[in-house]
């Protein structure tokens, strides 16, 4: 029991010894510790120190470095300012220097120019004063004032321009023709040539055989009163004479003179003559004239090509069978200007449609000019404007006969068409008055200006020569009167085709050696 109590007691104080001896141990070992890291940690602090001292010293050096570097630049860059600055400074004052020396020098050329401005000044007063001089002088010498010398000089400046007018004329006109006169030949003739068509002369009567003689009292009638019937139904004359076996019908109307030809024929087939049967007659007779004209117009529609033309203005067209001018039928006038037109049109380039339409159509007035007052032309163009035609067609008409100025190509090639068909041999007739009245107007036109002697219409009225005095008249008034002339004349005539003006001057000298 005493040895465990020992044993226990021992173990206790052995126990209790370690762990004293423990505490002690580890006591010594922090001690030993904490002395190591205090150590360290000076180590570390005074590392730390001369660190810090060595980044304060670079940091001071960087710093003493860049301040340099910058006292460096800032040195150099006011240098280089200071250099630039100097050099300005000796620019301006050059350019003062040089200001200062033109400056000098202008005044220098104000003081010349404002001498030689003075004597400038005197000598044109002495030069204003001579001219004065001189040209009183020359008033004494020459014996006439100033405005007599102006018109002088006016007059002879006049006769100049006129000469360069006249050679301008000349020039150009020869120009134009050398240029355009071939190709026109060519175009018309080949017009021409591609429509040939044959003339035959129209009369203003038409003859009516008889089986017999004694058809012609039939017709009469009792006491006249058939024949009576007949005029005032027709509104023809009626000639019966001693013609065997014939009566004449004469009528300015185509149509009536037709329509009486017509009821005539029926009435000597039928037999039967007396009122009543020639009314019958006479109303079949319009009819089948009527139906005729239509289908003429139809005719000349289809001859020519032109469709969506106005059935009434068809029916208008038709009437020109029956109509003529100057012995031409009108209607085969139409047709071949519309041919020749569209032929023309085709070699220019132009739309061949509307001037063979306009062709067509350019007298169509005169299918009314025996009922209606006033031209053909005036009639043309306003039936063309009732029944729409366009504003080509319509100038057309209304210029073919140069009542108004040609304005397109179409109303030029209708002119030329125009004068083409009229002016072709037999193509038309004039009675022998009428003819005589034109060539006598003709030349009275001529002799109407100053400086012409004679003048005589040759070629059946289509040539005109006139004779000049040559101590009026000059080469270059030649040419200003010949253009005059044909002006009157295209605004005073009415002819087919054209007429030439040719001027003739003559001058000569005779002497005698004795």
């Amino acid at each position: 029991m005493d040895i465990i109590i020992t044993a226990v007691i021992t173990g206790i104080v052995c126990l209790g010894a370690g762990f004293f001896g423990g505490v002690i141990y580890r006591k010594k070992v922090a001690e030993a510790e904490i002395g190591s890291a205090e150590t360290q940690a000076r180590k570390i602090l005074e590392d730390g120190i001369k660190a810090a001292e060595t980044k304060k010293k670079e940091a001071l050096l960087e710093a003493k470095e860049e301040i340099l570097k910058t006292k460096n630049e800032f040195e150099l860059e006011l240098k280089e300012r200071r250099s630039e600055l100097t050099r300005q400074e000796r620019r301006a004052q050059t350019k003062e220097e040089t200001l200062d020396r033109k400056t000098e020098a202008l005044e220098k050329k104000d003081e010349a120019l404002t001498k030689k401005l003075k004597e400038t000044t005197e000598l044109n007063e002495q030069i204003e004063k001579i001219k004065q001089e001189q040209f009183e002088n020359l008033q004494k010498i020459a014996g006439m004032t100033a405005e007599e010398a102006t018109a002088k000089l006016i007059a002879q400046l006049e006769g100049e321009i006129k000469h360069e007018q006249a050679m301008k004329i000349t020039e150009l006109e020869a120009q134009f023709k050398e240029e355009a006169d071939e190709k026109a030949r060519e175009i018309i003739a080949l017009a021409v040539q591609r429509c040939a068509a044959d003339h035959v002369s129209e009369i203003t009567v038409s003859v009516v055989p008889l089986p017999s003689e004694e058809m012609k009292g039939r017709i009469i009638g009792r006491e006249g009163r058939n024949i009576r019937t007949i005029e005032t139904l027709t509104g023809v004359d009626l000639i019966i004479d001693d013609t065997p076996e014939a009566i004449t019908v004469s009528s300015f109307d185509p149509v009536r003179r037709e329509v009486a030809r017509l009821a005539i024929e029926k009435l000597i087939s039928d037999g039967r003559i007396h009122p009543t049967r020639i009314e019958e007659m006479v109303e079949k007779a319009r009819k089948e004239v009527d139906t005729t004209i239509k289908q003429a117009g139809e005719r000349a529609t289809f001859e020519t090509a032109i469709h969506g033309i106005n059935p009434e203005l068809v029916k208008l067209l038709g009437r020109l069978k029956f109509r003529t001018s100057y012995g031409q039928n009108v209607l085969a006038h139409s047709i071949e200007v519309a041919l020749i037109s569209g032929m023309i049109a085709d070699e220019l380039g132009v739309d061949n449609t509307l001037a063979k339409r306009a062709g067509l159509l350019h007298d169509i007035g005169k299918a009314l000019t025996q009922e209606v007052e006033g031209s053909h032309v005036q009639l043309g163009v306003e039936i063309a404007r009732k029944y729409k035609e366009s504003k080509e067609v319509i100038h057309a008409i209304e210029a073919h006969h140069g009542d108004v100025e040609a304005q397109t190509i179409t109303a030029l090639i209708v002119q030329a068409a125009d004068a083409i068909s009229a002016a072709r041999p037999g193509a038309r007739r004039e009675n022998i008055e009428n003819y005589i009245k034109r060539l006598t107007k003709l030349e009275e036109i001529a002799n109407e200006f100053d400086g012409v002697e004679k003048s005589y219409a040759i070629q059946a009225g289509r040539e005109i020569r006139i004779m000049v005095k040559p101590e009026i008249v000059d080469d270059d008034q030649m040419t200003i009167i010949a253009r005059d002339v044909v002006k009157k004349i295209e605004s005073e005539l009415e002819y087919p085709g054209q007429i030439k003006v040719h001027i003739i001057r003559e001058s000569r000298a005779i002497d005698f050696a004795k």
